[in-house]
């Protein structure tokens, strides 16, 4: 085993706390709905980033590329100044849901660099303006765009604020000499033509658990100046840390209390509070800050006057008592070496993506019960609050690390991009992906009644089911067959009986296996917002909603089969989701004779029920290319071992011959030693797939678009009530504002649903080999088998973080300075979706996330199919 892989398994076996430490603090904790206690529940009016500087969290904290523990006890983050910024840079800015014109969206320049799993090495990079950081003209100029749908957004590069190179790299890394041994390495390189002033003050703080009125606080923490370079940190539960430094600079104490002052005009409880740095340094207010050297909140500072060119590296530390302290260079050269050894098989992109992924790792606390009726110290909530958002689900307790989709855009987890985010993370810390999948499957996560946790803004959301999916790809990906580990699969299979339950008995409106589930997390995908009523009235039968209930169904199949091999009570679990899928099959496919199959268009459509007539909404999306994924392969060899599983299907088969008829012959199609079930025929699949490999409609050069640009010039319209809604091919960036406008499913490129349609292909391919051909793409005239199709796919997707002959990657979108700059060029961000046409990167910029998928197609580089 490589250094890395032994510290995982000491950390695993808890023989070591490698991962007491880690990137866990936020990017933002302000405008979140934790720190929200207003009464109408606009969060990003009632925590702006005006307070942040000023006032205390309540449930975390943030930071400009920190580190804390995994309890959010103590952290470690920086604070930078160029002189002339009205504040300093202590967190990311960036524009609230309502400022911009496709919501929310970070206005830095920032990158994840590196990091094991363990982080006992990480690296980031901030590049910091000379100039004063524009706010003003950013809000200003998005402002003016924000009813311009059709405009991208205005960003940090194009204020000018990098032009002729005139900003700062600061570089920060994080090297473990043991687990609670932190060397800390911040190289400042000023990559201007004129010399330029910087302010680095790395902050040292204590989370604010004090301050809440709490009949038995905890003991307040406590920060105090022990000599020359050497800072105390004293916490109950934490234990004794030395903060220590490589010079005899000034340092700076207040305390972690809310300056009620500066906010509402209201006396403080302390005369030293959290925006006592900015204050001092930029305002020079002496008595802003503790003289007597102790508090909650410090920082070093460190004033450089930095040459064209010159690089200046500081050294910090951060030890338990008694930890042994190895020459900090040593531990630098040795992590760096081992998780170069980690990641030895990982080209440069796939290892930028891995540390985008580990560093969205992020301590998230939040406990409903107590957020609903306030705390002590705290005014009463309004009356309404008790019945406000997630007021069912008082039972929550979050208290954990946990993956987030982007720790500034979306800094709460999201239960389907967690499924996603935990198949890469398989590959390199395979205890995490499973911990962390079993989580939200614990009853302090899961309703009583099996409902997943959807995300903070609306836990009652519907996410799509892909959870049962994750746990089976990450126990095959965590070990090879006959060694897997059984206590995972069957622990959240129990658990998963219970949502597969509740989708059953919630969403399924008519009891007759065609599934609503609302929006779905295609947000802006269908003709009406999916999240709401109908306008007029009526319900959507969803192909998407459907399928994924036989995808569910045929995972859970699966995980039984396999749990059956040990233990028999799981062959009539088995049987019960065969013949649920067959059902759903069989309703997809032919329900009142017809089904969600368009036979004329040869094509899966939702269907809007009005009661005593209903209408096929004919727009071509991935709703109708979803019933694609649900298939899988059963193995004879793996049946006959399970006799009691084999007569009941067969029994079924013979019983049931109205649902295996022509929509299901390809799902008991059969060979020798296989049999595929699908909800597809094969004849089925080859019409869905003429649209899916056509590039006029869904194949784009980077990937699969998640809507036909047939409805570029063809848009689908649709006329209810008097009322007109159309719906348009819009490859970028949303064009209405349903869900905020900040995600579109209309047009762009998406890495999950791309990545189950690639799995779903090399499933077909492997019962149908390769005598099974379709034309790609469509028109062209060269036949291709599925898995050379798949093959092509993977390069697409991996195509847009790669650098063509000239050096651009299709996800910056053309900006000239990635490709030519040596200090852009190797610097990669992923997207949170891509554009349907050019492959430029949209919507949040630091989603690894799902898109850290791009991870199984990077390591394993496929060979596009010739004609």
């Amino acid at each position: 085993m490589s250094a890395e892989e032994i510290r995982l398994d000491e950390d695993c076996k808890r023989i070591h706390n490698w991962k007491r430490w880690g990137p866990y603090l936020s990017e933002r904790q302000w405008a979140t709905v934790r720190e929200d206690y207003s009464a109408d529940g606009e969060a990003w009016n009632s925590f702006p980033h005006d307070h942040a500087r000023s006032r205390a969290y309540r449930w975390g904290e943030d930071g400009l590329l920190g580190f804390t523990d995994r309890e959010c006890r103590l952290c470690f983050s920086l604070a930078l100044w160029n002189g002339r910024d009205p504040i300093l840079k202590e967190r990311l800015f960036g524009l609230t849901g309502l400022e911009g014109n496709h919501g929310e969206d970070v206005k830095e320049c920032y990158y994840y660099l590196d990091s094991t799993p363990t982080h006992s090495y990480a690296k980031a990079l901030y590049k910091y303006p000379h100039a004063a950081f524009p706010y003003d003209a950013l809000v200003q100029e998005n402002g003016r765009r924000r009813d311009e749908l059709i405009r991208r957004e205005y960003e940090l590069s194009e204020t000018g604020v990098f032009d002729e190179n005139r900003y700062h790299d600061v570089f920060i890394e994080y090297a473990k000499g043991s687990p609670d041994d932190i060397c800390i390495r911040i190289t400042l390189a000023n990559r201007g033509p004129e010399a330029a002033t910087l302010h680095l003050l790395p902050n040292l703080w204590f989370r604010n658990v004090w301050s809440w009125g709490w009949k038995e606080p905890p003991p307040k923490p406590r920060l105090w100046l022990e000599s020359p370079g050497v800072i105390r940190a004293s916490h109950a539960t934490l234990g004794e840390y030395r903060f220590t430094f490589d010079a005899d600079v000034p340092v700076l104490f207040t305390e972690n209390d809310t300056n009620a002052q500066r906010l509402w005009d209201q006396p403080n409880r302390t005369p030293h509070v959290k925006d006592a740095f900015h204050r001092h340094v930029i305002h020079g207010e002496a008595g802003a800050v503790n003289s007597a050297n102790t508090g909650t909140k410090c920082a070093p500072h460190f004033r450089f006057e930095l040459a064209a060119g010159e690089t200046r590296v500081v050294h910090l530390r951060l030890t338990l008592d008694g930890e042994p302290a190895p020459d900090a260079e040593t531990v630098f050269t040795d992590r760096i070496r081992e998780a170069d050894e980690f990641y030895s098989k990982a080209g440069a992109e796939a290892r930028q993506a891995y540390a985008g992924l580990l560093w969205s790792k992020q301590y998230y606390h939040y406990v409903v019960k107590y957020w609903l009726e306030g705390d002590p110290a705290g005014p009463p909530p309004p009356a309404a609050r008790l019945k406000s958002r997630n007021c069912n689900w008082d039972h929550v307790y979050c208290h954990d690390v946990l993956s987030m989709p982007d720790k500034w855009e979306y800094p709460w987890f999201a239960a389907w991009d967690l499924a996603f985010h935990m198949i890469p993370m398989a590959d390199i810390d395979p205890d995490f992906a499973k911990w962390q999948l079993g989580l939200l499957l614990r009853e302090w996560y899961m309703h009583p009644n099996g409902e997943l946790p959807a995300y903070e803004y609306d836990f009652a959301a519907v996410n799509p089911p892909v959870h049962a999916w994750a746990a089976w790809r990450i126990y095959k990906i965590t070990g090879q067959r006959g060694s897997r580990d059984r206590f995972f699969l069957e622990s959240v299979f129990q658990k998963l009986l219970l949502n597969f339950t509740w989708w059953v008995n919630r969403k399924d409106e008519k009891g007759n296996n065609l599934f609503q589930g609302g929006f779905l997390g295609l947000d802006n995908i269908g003709v009406f917002d999916r999240s709401k009523p109908i306008p007029g009235g009526g319900y959507i039968d969803q192909a998407d909603g459907t399928a994924w209930m036989a995808f569910y169904c045929i995972t859970m199949l699966s995980m039984a089969l396999e749990l059956a091999q040990e233990n028999r009570v799981y062959e009539d679990l088995a049987s019960k989701f065969f013949e649920h899928f067959v059902h759903i099959t069989e309703a997809i496919n032919n329900f009142d004779d017809k089904g969600l199959w368009d036979e004329q268009d040869g094509f899966y459509y939702d269907e809007l029920n009005l009661g005593d007539h209903s209408i096929p909404l004919r727009v071509r999306s991935l709703v109708g290319l979803l019933p694609i994924i649900a298939v899988t392969v059963l193995e004879e060899e793996q049946l006959r071992k399970l006799p009691s599983f084999t007569k009941r299907m067969r029994w079924f088969i013979d019983h049931h011959p109205e649902l295996v008829q022509q929509s299901t012959l390809c799902p008991m199609c059969s060979h020798e030693k296989e049999r595929l079930l699908a909800i597809p025929s094969q004849e089925r699949l080859t019409r869905t797939l003429r649209y899916m490999l056509d590039e006029a409609e869904f194949l784009s050069p980077h990937g699969i678009r998640s809507m036909s640009a047939i409805h570029r010039d063809h848009p689908y319209i649709h006329q209810q009530n008097g009322c007109s809604y159309a719906v348009n091919y819009a490859p970028g960036e949303g064009v209405t504002h349903i869900f905020g406008g900040n995600s579109n499913w209309r047009g762009p490129v998406w890495f999950p649903i791309n990545y189950l349609l690639i799995e779903a292909l090399e499933r077909y391919h492997h019962f149908y080999g390769d005598d099974f051909k379709v034309e790609y793409p469509t028109g062209s005239g060269a036949m291709h088998t599925l898995q050379e199709i798949a093959d092509d796919l993977s390069h697409r997707h991996a195509s847009l973080v790669l650098p063509d002959a000239n050096g651009h990657r299709p996800c910056h979108g053309g900006e000239a300075r990635y490709a030519e700059d040596p200090h852009w060029r190797d610097l990669v961000l992923f997207y949170e979706y891509f554009h349907g046409d050019t492959g430029r990167g949209c919507g949040a910029s630091h989603q690894t996330g799902w898109t850290a998928l791009v991870t199984r197609f990077l390591c394993k580089p496929p060979v596009p199919p010739e004609s």
